[in-house]
């Protein structure tokens, strides 16, 4: 009967595995197929880079993107990168 709670962990044990390796051989179908489309807009003209850039940001919440986005304009104009009053600097 001692045996009986061992055997309960490895099966239990056993299925968490066996379902993150199922999981697992998804999640690499998923990438491949998603390779396959920005390489499949890349030969129509569009540029991989910006579209993940897009798709990052189009996971964001409309706050957090704005929060960044004024971020990324404050160092730019720091650094004289835009023209603005800060950049002339």
């Amino acid at each position: 009967m001692t045996d009986a709670p061992v055997t309960l962990a490895r099966d239990h044990l056993r299925s968490f595995i066996e379902r993150i390796e199922r999981l697992e051989e998804e999640k690499a179908t998923l990438s491949a197929d998603i390779r396959e489309v920005y390489a499949e807009a890349k030969g129509t003209g569009f540029d991989p880079k910006i579209m993940r850039q897009v798709v990052r940001l189009r996971k964001m919440e409309p706050n957090d993107r704005q929060e960044q986005e004024h971020v990324l304009d404050t160092y730019l104009a720091a650094l004289g990168m835009l023209d603005t009053p800060m950049a002339a600097e």
